[in-house]
């Protein structure tokens, strides 16, 4: 079973998805149940966790639709306002939505790097837990040192670290202030962490699998294949790389892997994560 833990859906306006900008042109397009279910037959992939790309309510409303009606979407990472006094009322409002497994905020785009450390922000993330929603992180690797902070005030909350903190890949030049802030986030046992959107951060314009592979092979030796998911960021991953040559190249990354580390790796790992439902 493969399971793709990170893709996003869109109906694209210029107004709403005021983040791609002209040079992702490739991304102006509508991205629906029909494309995912193309992408499902051409790459054999038996289920998706659908993210939000834009911070709204309505979007997180829309996905959940979606959902109801598409069985390849097995849960919804969705938006909610984290910081609002009336949080509460807002997750209320979706106790009766078996699809939502999570939220997320685009911490990413805060000018602020410490901002994962803010106090209404913090009370916010702490009433997932009870909701049993789990909390993605989306960060650049500057942001590492507030987000080991900030894992570390939330210890029983699960959280999924998304696209392995987006560090800076350049064929000839390895992150390594990413590296060593990474493993040390990797510590926290309560977080596992999707191989996912690490082409969309490769600065090169000619590059291929080796630029990658060091960061696979820190990325799986700090969170071991009980810890680390497979996700594809499709369709953002479109600005680099097509899905079933992302897909291709983590087959060999992972080939080395047993087929225990590689079910988990490939399903079960987002499968526990995020509590789905597969048959």
């Amino acid at each position: 079973m493969l399971i793709d833990s990170h893709h996003h859906l869109w109906k694209y306006s210029r107004e709403q998805y005021g983040w791609i900008s002209d040079e992702m042109s490739v991304l102006k397009q509508d991205f629906g149940a029909h494309e995912l279910r193309q992408i499902a037959n051409e790459n054999d992939i038996q289920g998706f966790v659908s993210v939000q790309a834009r911070q709204t309510t309505d979007e997180t409303d829309a996905l959940l639709r979606i959902a109801r009606d598409e069985p390849l979407i097995r849960g919804v990472v969705g938006w909610v306002p984290l910081c609002s006094d009336d949080l509460d009322e807002t997750l209320d409002r979706y106790n009766d939505s078996p699809s939502l497994k999570g939220v997320r905020h685009v911490v990413q785009d805060e000018p602020d790097d410490r901002f994962l450390l803010r106090d209404d922000f913090n009370r916010g993330v702490s009433k997932l837990l009870d909701r049993n929603l789990v909390y993605d992180l989306l960060i650049y690797a500057r942001q590492l040192p507030a987000a080991i902070e900030f894992v570390d005030r939330h210890p029983d909350q699960p959280i999924v670290l998304d696209h392995i903190a987006k560090p800076t890949i350049k064929h000839d030049a390895f992150d390594l202030e990413w590296k060593d802030r990474f493993i040390e986030l990797s510590k926290r046992k309560h977080l596992t962490c999707k191989f996912s959107g690490v082409v969309t951060e490769i600065r090169d314009s000619v590059w291929n699998i080796e630029t990658i592979r060091p960061y696979w092979d820190i990325a799986i030796e700090a969170f071991t294949p009980k810890r680390l998911m497979f996700g594809s960021d499709w369709p953002v991953c479109l600005l680099q790389a097509q899905y079933a040559h992302w897909l291709e190249m983590v087959r060999e990354l992972a080939s080395e892997l047993s087929p225990t580390e590689q079910f988990d790796f490939y399903s079960n790992n987002a499968i526990q994560a995020y509590s789905l439902q597969v048959s």
